[in-house]
């Protein structure tokens, strides 16, 4: 005979429906009604001070036809895309590593994690000391490779940029693939074993396919990340040498705070929020349909 149904399994999770609101709520507060304000002020004209006139497309004219924008672009694409580049890799070996169940490695998990708890100008500042020619690391050991003019040669503070930045989050996608190596199944490795694989072949055949959904994951942090990079670039070389580092988030702080031009500003952040809209959306589309699904669900 089957039970009679009450009001829960009538209605199903939509009775809980109500436990999203102040989630919903928070998200439209402080996402949505910041973004349709930025989105309105592309469309007018302000100096951060005075009054605000309804200007139409003079910013967005003005963003458009700036040939500094495509430069921007290029930058924040070539920082996205070189910093994904070390990240990845890195964190894919790290995190396998830490994944281990020796006592050891839950020291050296909290070790590797120590940069990303340092506040991003306070590493800029503390590398820019480092890496100077005169009173730096290379200067004060005495190793002529180290002494170099690194933030005043164009490739080599863009290098210097990569690798400050992949220094510092390579710690927080460890652990991401830390927890997803953890999820896959443990027979899958035995299985492997019995039919005389190696390490290589179980990492291979094993640990990266199963990983799909969380190296998407992460890659989709890695490329929001990036559109934002700002304190750190400010500080380490502003910028500079000339416009090598200066990204899209570096061109709309230099706009809106330093030639007071809010309007401009407001259309390059909305500019930065649609492309990571899109990026996005094109790595969910990678994922396909099953991208929510883990590890274990899928073995």
């Amino acid at each position: 005979m089957t039970a009679p149904a009450t009001p829960a399994t009538r209605g199903g999770h939509g009775s809980l429906a109500w436990l999203a609101i102040p989630a919903l709520g928070i998200f439209i507060a402080f996402g949505v009604v910041p973004l349709v304000g930025v989105l309105v002020l592309s469309f007018t004209s302000w100096n951060g001070i005075g009054d605000i006139t309804f200007s139409g497309l003079t910013s967005w004219t003005a963003v458009l036809s700036d040939p500094g924008l495509p430069h921007a672009l290029w930058v924040t694409f070539l920082v996205m895309a070189l910093s994904w580049l070390v990240q990845t890799p890195a964190s894919i070996l790290l995190g396998v590593f830490l994944a281990g169940k020796q006592r050891y490695r839950a020291v050296l998990s909290v070790v590797y994690f120590i940069p990303l708890l340092l506040s991003s100008a306070a590493i800029a500042i503390a590398y820019k000391a480092l890496l100077d020619p005169n009173f730096g690391l290379g200067a004060g050991l005495g190793i002529d490779l180290l002494v170099q003019d690194w933030l005043g040669v164009p490739e080599l503070a863009f290098g210097v940029v990569i690798f400050v930045v992949s220094w510092q989050f390579i710690p927080f996608h460890s652990l991401i693939y830390q927890a997803g190596v953890r999820q896959i199944p443990r027979s899958m490795y035995e299985a492997a074993e019995i039919d005389g694989a190696g390490r290589v072949r179980r990492f291979f055949s094993i640990t990266l396919p199963q990983l799909k959904y969380t190296i998407i994951t992460s890659s989709t942090l890695m490329v929001a990340g990036s559109l934002t990079f700002f304190d750190l670039i400010f500080v380490l070389t502003a910028g500079g040498p000339g416009d090598t580092t200066r990204v899209l988030a570096l061109d709309m702080w230099k706009r809106g705070f330093q030639a007071n031009l809010m309007g401009p500003a407001s259309a390059i952040a909305v500019i930065l929020v649609l492309v990571g809209l899109a990026l996005a959306l094109f790595l969910r589309r990678l994922g396909g349909r099953d991208a929510s699904h883990s590890q274990q669900e899928g073995a």
